[in-house]
């Protein structure tokens, strides 16, 4: 099993707590998305669901039972599948737009762009969404917070630092099936206490598995209350790449 294949089954751990500490996305990102049929693909508890329903009809399809039973909840005017998108078969009827929002990396690399395509229209459209962690906030915080990580976590590079949102690139997947994406990016911040902090921490998949974690966690809690006065601000990077099917592609 690849690394890919095993954190990705990770989330599903404690979905209550995913569901109350992960971000949210940005209102303004939706309103460049159109439907009326959309499927959303990794929706975890619902975040970007909920907005999307507003666009029409929504099918999302979850790899966790726990995540989708919460989306369901959190969502419900949505259709939530319990399936892997790699190989999930794809409906008769196709889609208008095709959404991932912070999961399309946990796709397998060489069918995604093929899939995607093939789930859409011709002249539907794929929007991937990614969050990046940028400079920003409590900027002495996160320079601080990087001698816990090198005492627990070993892999951690020495020196890091998080960088400014303009030295983050704009990727998307090159294919032949979709034309030129377009780009549009947003910085926002979110302040945190302590306890909401470590809980936004425990989501993340590399840190779930750290043999250290609960040290890690309990240095980072500490750091927070005792030199930051119990709170910290974090600044974000949320991108979305949009790209139409080229002509002669995706599904009549």
């Amino acid at each position: 099993m690849t690394d890919r294949e095993r954190l990705r089954t990770t989330f599903g751990e404690d979905a209550a707590r995913y569901h109350r500490a992960r971000p949210t996305y940005p209102p303004a990102l939706f309103d460049r998305l159109t439907g009326p049929r959309v499927l959303e693909i990794g929706p975890g508890t619902g975040q970007a669901t909920l907005p999307l329903t507003a666009l029409g009809e929504v099918t999302a399809v979850e790899l966790s039972p726990a995540l989708a039973e919460v989306a369901r909840s959190h969502a419900p005017a949505a259709r939530v599948v319990v399936a892997d998108f790699d190989v999930w078969p794809l409906p008769a009827e196709p889609f208008d737009l095709v959404v991932s929002a912070t999961a399309f990396h946990w796709l397998d690399p060489a069918t995604r762009m093929a899939r995607c395509a093939a789930a859409l229209r011709p002249g539907g459209a794929l929007a991937v969404i990614s969050t990046h962690h940028v400079a920003g906030g409590t900027e002495e915080f996160f320079g601080d917070v990087q001698e816990c990580y090198e005492r627990w976590d070993p892999s951690t590079p020495p020196g890091w630092r998080q960088s400014p949102a303009s030295a983050i690139p704009c990727e998307f997947d090159e294919s032949p099936l979709f034309g030129e994406p377009e780009f549009h990016r947003y910085e926002w911040e979110q302040a945190y206490d302590a306890e909401a902090y470590v809980d936004l921490l425990l989501t993340y998949s590399n840190h779930t598995v750290l043999p250290d974690r609960d040290r890690l966690i309990a240095d980072i809690r500490r750091l927070i209350d005792t030199r930051y006065g119990g709170r910290v601000v974090k600044r974000y990077l949320t991108q979305l790449a949009l790209a139409v099917t080229v002509a002669g592609t995706g599904r009549p």
